[in-house]
C-alpha cells in the first residue's frame, strides 16, 4: 500500500501512525505523509488541514519523547553494540552506518547545540528520524529537549500542512508543464542541500575528532 492509499483509507490515524514512528525513529516516510494528507485535503477537502496539523503535531511531540526516553536507558550502548557488529541503519532506500565518527559527529553537536539540533532537526530527513533518540543517548536535559522539541514540532506540522494544502488547491487547478517546473525546481534544490549537507559533515567530524581524540568512553 502506498502512502496517498493509506492516507486515503485511513487519514487521520494513518497520518498520526507514520509521523509518530518517524519520530520514534522508524524509518517510515512520516513527512510524506503529512505532506500527502496536506495535499489530499487541499484537493479533496475530503479531510480538515487543522486536525492534519493537530495530529501530526501530537504524533511529533509523542514519537519524539519516547525516542528520547529509549536513548537516554540504554541507546549508547545499543549503538555502540551495533558499531561493533557492522550493523547498518537502513534509512528508505539508504544506507547510515553505525560508525565511531557518526558517534562522534552527534556528540560534538549535542554537547554544544543540542536544543538547536532537536529543534533544526525536524525539518532535515535523517534527523528527524534519530535527532530525538539521540538527544536521550548524549544526555540532553529533558525540559530543554522538550522545549526544542516541541516547538519544532507544531512549526514543521504548521508549516508543510499549510504550505501543501494550499499546493494541492493549486495543484488541482495547474497544468502539466507547472507541475513538471515545479518538480525540476525541488530537485534540484534537494540536490544541492545533499551536497552542502556532506560537505557540513565531512567539517563537523573532523572538529569532533579534535575534540574527542580516540575512542569514546
Amino acid at each position: 500500500m502506498t502512502v496517498s492509499q493509506l492516507i486515503a483509507s485511513f487519514g487521520y490515524l494513518g497520518v498520526f501512525l507514520l509521523v509518530g514512528a518517524e519520530s520514534l525513529g522508524v524509518p517510515v516516510p512520516g513527512e510524506t505523509a503529512l505532506v500527502t494528507a496536506a495535499i489530499y485535503a487541499g484537493q479533496t477537502h475530503r479531510l480538515s488541514p487543522w486536525l492534519i496539523f493537530a495530529v501530526a503535531a501530537a504524533a511529533a511531540i509523542i514519537g519524539d519523547n519516547i525516542g528520547y526516553w529509549i536513548g537516554d536507558k540504554g541507546g549508547y550502548r545499543l549503538l555502540r553494540r551495533i558499531e561493533r557488529r557492522g550493523v547498518p541503519i537502513w534509512f528508505g532506500r539508504r544506507v547510515h552506518p553505525v560508525s565511531e565518527r557518526n558517534l562522534k559527529v552527534a556528540r560534538y553537536l549535542f554537547d554544544r547545540h543540542g536544543a538547536k539540533v532537536v529543534f533544526l532537526g525536524r525539518f532535515v530527513s535523517v534527523l528527524r528520524t534519530y535527532a530525538a533518540f539521540l538527544a536521550g543517548v548524549t544526555q540532553l536535559h529533558w525540559p530543554r529537549f522538550f522545549v526544542a522539541n516541541a516547538s519544532g514540532g507544531i512549526i514543521w506540522a504548521a508549516s508543510f500542512t499549510l504550505v501543501a494544502y494550499i499546493a494541492g488547491a493549486a495543484l488541482e487547478r495547474a497544468s502539466g508543464t507547472i507541475s513538471l517546473i515545479t518538480a525540476i525546481i525541488a530537485g534540484v534544490l534537494v540536490l544541492i542541500g545533499i551536497i552542502l549537507l556532506r560537505r557540513r559533515i565531512d567539517v563537523l567530524a573532523k572538529r569532533a575528532e579534535e575534540v574527542y581524540p580516540g575512542p569514546l568512553a
